[in-house]
């Protein structure tokens, strides 16, 4: 999901990529939210926090393009 561009020798994303990973990041708090309240299933919690930690721990560390 990381843009295939390198500027400088260094790794950057996209606007729309960056764009798209929030909107997944905040689709997967929501569902984690959600399972968590309802006390769902443990397996369901680590999925969609940890694809939600992934996309804002890329967000945050990969630079975006400008």
């Amino acid at each position: 999901m990381l843009s295939n561009s390198i500027m400088n020798g260094e790794l950057v994303l996209a606007p729309s990529v960056a764009t798209v990973l929030f909107v997944i990041a905040v689709l997967a708090g929501t569902r984690y939210r959600s399972v968590w309240k309802a006390e769902g299933p443990a397996w369901q919690l680590w999925v969609c926090g940890g694809i939600a930690g992934l996309c804002l721990l890329v967000l945050g560390f990969v630079p975006i393009a400008v």
